[in-house]
């Protein structure tokens, strides 16, 4: 069971902004920017070792992202821990009385299988589950 921090994503008011620092001071690569209208999301990808900073601007305030940024500000918004096998995953979480947002893992376009925590089970930390996609 390999598991490792596969992204740690951070909701901003601003992407070109919030590049200032993570780009141009810290000097972090941006690999690409996103538009993913499914989670009304902007998302800015900096790559960081094995892993990435991605940065989260809503594009609709009634959207989840948005309405966490209205009431909780920027700040850091999950922790991504990448899983082989979600499935199993899920069903060892939810043995240990953990409490899961979505009861089956949704699909991205480009085949990764993700699923989210609730904050209320992980020490007030939201935890996204990710399985990428087999070669």
């Amino acid at each position: 069971m390999a598991h490792r921090i596969n992204h740690v994503a951070i909701v901003v008011e601003d992407l070109d902004s919030a590049l200032t620092f993570w780009r141009d001071a810290l000097g972090l690569p941006l690999s690409k920017t996103e538009d993913n209208p499914g989670e009304a999301v902007e998302i800015a990808f900096l790559p960081l070792g094995e892993s990435e900073i991605e940065l989260l601007q809503p594009t609709d305030p009634e959207s989840g992202i948005g309405r966490y940024l209205a009431k909780r500000g920027q700040g850091m918004h999950h922790v991504c821990v990448e899983v082989d096998d979600i499935d199993a995953t899920i069903a060892r979480l939810v043995e240990h009385g953990v409490e899961m947002i979505n009861d089956a893992p949704r699909i991205r376009p480009e085949g990764t299988r993700y699923a989210f925590v609730h904050p209320r089970s992980a020490s007030g930390v939201l935890v996204e589950l990710y399985e990428l996609p087999r070669a």
